[in-house]
């Protein structure tokens, strides 16, 4: 299977609608992937919160009319990241995109895990509350984004739902990207499956990005790596080393805490 991770340069200067243009001409050329991934809330940045209202979309909005086409275009399959969509009858989401190669919406996932402390995200966009996987012909993805990559439980539940490679885009900060590798290798080895983590580069509202996407086989050794630029970082792996690993090291079937277990009373 080829993945194709764009780490996308989300500066100012450069205006949303310009962005999608040159972000659906980049997915355009990854044409021959299987599959395309895209960041975290690309189109503004993920620290931009004052552009999150502004540019907010509905869920069929421009962005996605954009990487609908961009997908069927490459005949790729585009995980197009997350936009700010906006719920007609509700709040402000962090909500990723899947398109299938004929361009058709295939899985969207709202972001679970706010991150702010209270304040930026935390604040401004509501919580998403249902974990989604998506099967490809090679494949069975789990979707998650950023800061859900600091909450092992949402992975366990990814990979009871029957995933084996989990993709991740994320707007993650630099001064904190030791945690973005250390993270992205423990959630492969604990789960034996793939992660495809792909962040920005850039700086947003003064936030220098980390950069550095990455990409984890089921024994937590990293395949391939970007640097802190904008650039493609594309890869070849064989899915089938899920099952192969999960077999040969069956640690998941040794699970005590965290399933469904009848209590003794005392």
């Amino acid at each position: 299977m080829r993945a194709s991770l764009i780490q996308i340069a989300v500066e100012e200067g450069e205006s949303v609608e310009n962005r999608r243009v040159r972000v659906g001409a980049l997915v355009r050329e990854q044409a021959g992937a299987d599959l395309v991934v895209l960041p975290e809330l690309w189109t503004t940045g993920a620290f931009a919160y004052e552009l999150f209202g502004a540019e907010a979309e509905p869920l069929e909005g421009p962005t996605y009319e954009a990487m609908a086409k961009a997908a069927s275009d490459a005949g790729v399959w585009l995980h197009a990241g997350s936009i700010p969509e906006r719920d007609p009858d509700g709040p402000l989401y962090n909500t990723s995109l899947v398109f299938s190669p004929s361009g058709e919406l295939a899985a969207a996932y709202r972001k679970i895990h706010r991150f702010g402390f209270d304040k930026g995200e935390a604040v401004l966009m509501g919580a998403g509350s249902e974990l989604v996987t998506l099967r490809l012909p090679e494949t069975v993805i789990g979707l998650a984004t950023c800061y859900d990559l600091r909450f092992p439980e949402l992975f366990r539940g990814l990979v009871d739902a029957g995933a084996e490679t989990l993709v991740l885009p994320a707007g993650w900060p630099e001064r904190r990207r030791s945690h973005w590798t250390l993270l992205a290798q423990a959630r492969a080895v604990e789960n034996q499956s793939f992660v495809l983590a792909c962040g920005t580069a850039g700086t947003h509202a003064g936030v220098p990005q980390a950069g550095h996407s990455i990409v984890v086989d089921p024994w937590g050794e990293v395949l391939a790596e970007a640097g802190a630029g904008e650039e493609v970082l594309t890869v070849e792996f064989d899915p089938a080393r899920v099952a192969v690993t999960r077999e040969q090291f069956p640690a998941l079937k040794d699970r005590v805490l965290g399933l469904e277990r009848p209590r003794r009373a005392l």
